[in-house]
């Protein structure tokens, strides 16, 4: 349950970052981060109007963490039809886009996938084998040689 509040903890601190949380009781407000991030899309709304743009995502996790995120900043991730699953259309200005949803996405990403390898290793570890090194790469050989 540590891994999880520490994940959970590095996950709220980028958050605040994003946001532009200056002083330390700003990144411990987590609502007041969002409620930021929330006027500054209005904002860029107004300015730079929205865009639809295509998304792939290269795991169920990180598409579950991106559509998680549009939907808190009040945005409508879809698919057409046809569309892979790893595939999400948002309607969003390019600004926003730019310097907040992705890479606060690419950040939360990056710390979700690096702690759900580091479970995964550790339960192969301890369940099935302690050797969880890659495989060793080794020439080809070819037939009737």
């Amino acid at each position: 349950m540590a891994d999880v509040d520490g994940l959970q903890e590095r996950l709220r601190k980028i958050e605040a970052l994003m946001a532009g949380a200056g002083t330390p009781g700003e990144r411990d407000a987590a609502g007041a981060a969002l409620e930021r991030v929330k006027a500054r899309l209005a904002e860029q709304s107004r300015r730079d109007p929205p865009i639809e743009l295509q998304f792939s995502m290269p795991d169920a996790w990180s598409r579950q963490l991106f559509v998680a995120l549009c939907r808190r900043y009040g945005l409508r991730p879809y698919r057409y039809p046809r569309q892979k699953r790893t595939t999400v259309m948002v309607r969003v200005p390019r600004g926003f886009n730019d310097t907040v949803l992705l890479p606060e996405f690419l950040e939360l990403d990056r710390a979700l996938s690096a702690h759900l390898q580091s479970v995964t290793t550790r339960i192969i570890h301890d369940a099935i084998h302690a050797d969880t090194s890659e495989v060793e790469e080794v020439q080809a050989s070819l037939p009737g040689v």
